[in-house]
């Protein structure tokens, strides 16, 4: 089985790597590719690699291109992990809109949508790559905006086109571990879109005992969530949110906190990261080396903004894998036709009955050889089928202002999602992110 990677020099490559190296053992891979379009990214994580391999003691052979075509010919799987226009640009699209009073955030609001208006012409054109190359392989999409970037790519792909995020299953770790319980033995009622997701229900062969959870105030300081939420918001609305939720619920106070802070997060993880690219001269060893701690800096600093906000210490989650571990999941679940339950990002189908078949949503999936299959979430609470319906709204108009360059649509975009005060700062964050992007400014007419 040939495994593919685009986005082969990314920092968070070698979390993947690791994986695979643990799952080789159980399904059979031939062969890893690594695709990046810099050689030198690609040369400083394979170094990493090697390490891994030799502390491994049983290494995966792996092997680096940059010629697209030659690294998804036949292959069986291809997880996408790009990011258009690098930290560069996620650092542009988080300060923009903070320079207009807006949250500016990686994949949530105006920094989301102008991800997304980058990012989603170079995933279709790799979807359509794959249709040509390898029309049976699977698409494992890491790459955010997840959500919409699985949406889009499915118009090419259809349901061969999954979308994982870690995001839920951490979640419902902590949840686990707060009640006492291993997470195998419990079905978690999660619904929702990409980072806009709630935990509805956790049950057992007796019932539902997050009601129990929600009224226990030391529980819930165990979990992360419930330190960020707070008890009384959380028995309020009767489920605990993603901590994304947070922007839309504090996101006034996530302005203000971000506002402090010496630097944004698309900021200091540009520096940090440049640093560790930069480095030269090290064995594999060293590289892998320096590599963890890079990586362990950059963890204790995740959602340092919205922990800023509510006052909170962060606490690094041990144990548990991240993405990584989902995408790895899903893989072994199709090849070995497992029939694993998962929480994905996928075709609603009629999971969500207030949204339309194409919708791609987040939810309980069975996965097994034919894909992933969502689970029936059903009726909602009104507050977030009205935020979900409004934020598909605007990953819609997105969607379409990517594939078509219309400025007319982007600014619609902006414009209806519901941390954009108004249209006029609508149309000026968008002004000013063509101002400031180039490839913005060279694809989008006033049309």
């Amino acid at each position: 089985m040939k495994l593919t990677l685009v986005g082969g020099g990314g920092f968070r490559v070698p979390l993947v790597y690791g994986a695979l190296l643990r799952l080789q053992s159980r399904v059979a891979i031939d062969e890893v590719v690594l695709h990046d379009l810099d050689p030198e990214r690609l040369e400083r994580i394979g170094l990493v690699l090697e390490g891994q391999a030799a502390e491994h003691g049983a290494g995966l052979p792996f092997r680096t291109t940059t010629d697209l075509d030659d690294a998804v010919e036949g292959a069986s799987f291809v997880f996408s992990a790009i990011r258009v226009g690098r930290l560069e640009g996620r650092a542009v699209d988080e300060a923009v809109p903070l320079a207009r009073g807006v949250l500016g955030q990686e994949t949530v609001g105006p920094g989301g949508i102008c991800f997304a208006l980058r990012t989603i012409p170079a995933m279709v054109s790799l979807a359509e790559t794959m249709a040509h190359r390898a029309p049976d392989a699977w698409l494992v999409n890491f790459t955010n905006p997840a959500g919409m970037v699985t949406e889009a790519v499915q118009q090419v792909l259809g349901h061969r086109a999954i979308g994982i995020c870690d995001t839920p299953a951490g979640l419902c770790r902590r949840v686990a571990a707060a009640l006492g319980r291993p997470a195998g033995d419990l079905w978690f009622d999660w619904f929702g879109l990409n980072h806009l997701g709630w935990l509805r229900g956790v049950h057992d062969g007796t019932g539902d005992l997050l009601p129990g959870l929600l009224a226990d105030d030391a529980a819930l300081a165990r979990i992360e969530e419930g330190r960020l939420f707070g008890a009384e918001w959380l028995r309020s609305i009767g489920m605990i949110p993603s901590e994304y939720v947070y922007y839309f619920d504090y996101g006034t106070d996530t302005v203000e906190a971000i506002r402090r802070s010496p630097q944004s997060r698309g900021a200091y993880l540009q520096e940090q990261q440049a640093a560790f690219y930069a480095a030269a001269g090290e064995t594999p060893e060293e590289a892998l080396r320096t590599w963890r701690a890079a990586r362990d800096e950059r963890d204790r600093s995740y959602m340092a903004e919205a922990r800023s906000a509510a006052g909170v210490e962060g606490v690094h989650e041990e144990g548990g894998e991240g993405y990584e571990g989902e995408a790895m999941a899903v893989v072994e679940a199709i090849a070995t036709d497992a029939r694993a339950l998962r929480i994905l990002n996928v075709a609603n189908r009629s999971a969500l009955p207030f949204l339309d078949a194409l919708a791609v949503v987040e939810v309980p999936c069975v996965v097994g050889r034919a894909g992933a299959h969502p689970v029936a979430v059903g009726d909602v609470p009104d507050h977030a089928r009205a935020l979900v319906e409004t934020v598909k709204a605007v990953e819609r108009a997105t969607i379409e202002a990517a594939l078509t360059g219309s400025s007319a649509l982007a600014v619609k975009a902006l414009a209806l999602h519901p941390l954009v005060p108004s249209v006029t700062t609508a149309r000026q964050i968008f002004a000013d992110y063509r101002a400031r992007l180039p490839e913005l400014e060279e694809r989008f007419a006033w049309v």
